[in-house]
């Protein structure tokens, strides 16, 4: 699948998740705000999938794994500490030249963050922590640990009580793997289902 494509799915994905964002606060504004029932520690767990841009589309076509969040209020209910641990395989493509196809890549990323509610339910998240590789040696990586951040926007839409459907796009960069001054990038979109606790 071509770049282009890739980004077009994405971009409709993120217009998808503002579309819906527009249309839940309009919607709401008779109702008491959603962002109340929205108390207390919130654990979310859900599949992630991303598009690698950079240097790393070179090898890979997309990625696809999961992840498991715990959210903890520390300001009102709008700003919250995040942890996050997750697994991503990048499916390695096949070479042109000799019709061989590389090795997947795989890290598991573990990051902590911030996410603060600037307006009801939708969210900016940044994270950061070190992605671990599982795989060194099939994908001649240098280093099995690298420094990782992960900006985020995203929208928590409520499923009743205190479960919602966590839906954010986020860009991840891991620093290199291999001394070759190349970093790790790649857009994610992450939809998970979240239960406060």
């Amino acid at each position: 699948m071509k770049t282009s494509i890739k980004l077009s799915v994405l971009t409709l994905a993120l217009s998808s998740i503002f579309t819906l964002s527009t249309k839940a606060q309009t919607t709401t504004t008779t109702a008491p705000a959603a962002s109340a029932t929205r108390s207390g520690v919130i654990l979310s767990v859900g599949p992630d999938g991303g598009v690698p841009v950079g240097s790393l589309h070179n090898a890979y076509n997309w990625n696809l794994g999961g992840s498991v969040q715990a959210d903890f209020p520390i300001y009102k209910n709008q700003l919250y500490v995040t942890v996050n641990a997750g697994f991503d395989n990048f499916f390695a493509k096949t070479n042109d030249v000799t019709n061989i196809k590389g090795s997947d890549l795989q890290l598991i990323p573990v990051k902590a963050g911030l996410k603060y509610y600037p307006v009801g339910n939708f969210y900016i998240q940044g994270e950061a922590g070190a992605s671990f590789v599982t795989d060194k040696d099939k994908v001649g990586a240098d280093k099995s640990t690298a420094f990782v951040y992960a900006p985020q926007i995203g929208y928590q839409f409520p499923l009743g009580g205190k479960n919602y459907l966590d839906a954010g796009v986020r860009f991840e960069s891991n620093t290199k793997f291999v001394d070759n001054g190349s970093t790790n990038n790649f857009f994610g979109l992450r939809v998970a289902y979240a239960f406060g606790l």
